[in-house]
């Protein structure tokens, strides 16, 4: 509902004053439903979850929906509470090594010559499941 209130106030070229009203109001209840359900826990579903992530980007530009967040006293608390604990910084990741694995099937697997009859890498001369190797190519394969 949020979207379309965006789009009717914000970006419609047309601006038709029933869309508008029906998405400002009904912004206004969703609004409102969120503040009930905030009124005696911290979060959307108590802890902090994927309902709290999911919601906020729909609650942040709230005077662009035309809603004044002061009537909504627990979703401008938990509006607060989400934006401290972005500013806060967060602990650093520790940096892993990267290492290249090889399955044993090609470990194991005898190498096969790395080009084709005309003398260039295999991948160009378009040998592969749905087209017909050359004959140089053939020949490497079946070695």
């Amino acid at each position: 509902m949020a979207g379309q209130n965006h789009h009717f106030r914000n970006y419609a070229v047309e601006k038709i004053q029933y869309a508008i009203d029906r998405y400002v109001n009904e912004t206004n209840r969703l609004y409102g439903v969120l503040n009930k359900r905030l009124a005696d826990r911290e979060f959307i579903a108590g802890d902090y979850s994927i309902a709290d992530m999911a919601s906020y980007p729909w609650i942040v530009p709230y005077k662009n929906q035309g809603q004044n967040i002061d009537d909504f006293p627990h979703l401008k608390r938990w509006l607060e509470t989400i934006q401290r604990a972005a500013r806060r910084p967060s602990a650093p990741t520790p940096r892993r090594k990267r290492s290249i694995r090889i399955s044993a099937s090609r470990r194991s697997a005898p190498r096969k010559s790395a080009s084709c009859c005309s003398g260039r890498p295999r991948r160009w001369c378009g040998s592969d499941a749905s087209r017909v190797a050359c004959a140089g190519h053939r020949r490497a394969i079946t070695a």
